[in-house]
């Protein structure tokens, strides 16, 4: 009666339960580039805030880490804990990433098996999207959110023309460039592929990456949960 379009009006009243974050955070060698701050540095004000949104409405927070091995060291179980943020965080700013790979990522992700979770995969996605779709599959019963962190030091080339002395974050090999327009333009232009490259691949398995780009940006993350659940 009270709707002037004549649809019915249903009120579902729902109770809350409280939900299990887990963390899922790369520390392999990528994630120690950044030309003011860190990447992983950026990702710990992540994790901080992270928890501090958990813990005010009740949910249980943990991390994995992974580089080329699972990070035991940096592994927190899921807690409900006011100050579990600053122990995280801090963990990860007191991390050196070192050269290797990502092979320590279906290990970690052995904890996650079939549990129903809110997985954050914290990384800068600088490897085989193959590798990680094997991942994803592992976490079929959890929601999952890419939160993808760029440095921009990674993704604008240098202003001016120069030779540039570049080195792979992973692989440490090093190359030499002379920086020149045309250069610079190819390289915006393989940034903005990637990233189309990352969005498609996760659009197929009905996920949306949050980008990170130099710092974290908290309203810019409830603004993804907001647009998300419309």
């Amino acid at each position: 009666m009270r709707s002037t379009t004549g649809d019915w009006l249903v009120r579902v009243n729902r109770q809350r339960v409280g939900v299990t974050v887990q963390l899922l955070v790369d520390v392999s060698a990528s994630m120690g580039f950044g030309a003011r701050r860190r990447k992983i540095d950026v990702a710990a004000d992540f994790v901080e805030s992270l928890a501090r949104s958990a813990f005010r409405v009740g949910d249980a927070l943990g991390m994995l880490a992974f580089d080329q091995r699972e990070r035991a060291d940096l592994c927190v179980p899921a807690t409900l804990s006011r100050g579990l943020g600053s122990v995280m965080a801090d963990s990860l700013r007191q991390c050196t990433p070192a050269p290797g790979g990502i092979e320590g990522l279906e290990d970690a992700l052995q904890q996650l098996i079939g549990r129903e979770a809110l997985v954050f995969l914290v990384s800068d996605f600088h490897w085989p999207l193959d590798r990680l779709g094997g991942a994803l599959d592992l976490l079929s019963h959890a929601f999952v959110v890419p939160v993808v962190v760029w440095d921009p030091a990674e993704t604008e080339p240098p202003p001016h023309d120069a030779i540039a002395p570049l080195r792979d974050a992973e692989s440490s090999v090093r190359r030499t460039l002379f920086m020149r327009p045309k250069l610079r333009t190819q390289w915006r232009d393989a940034v903005t592929a990637r990233r189309a490259e990352l969005d498609a691949f996760f659009s197929a398995r009905d996920l949306r990456p949050f980008f990170i780009h130099g710092a974290f940006d908290a309203e810019a993350m409830s603004d993804y949960f907001f647009e998300a659940t419309a």
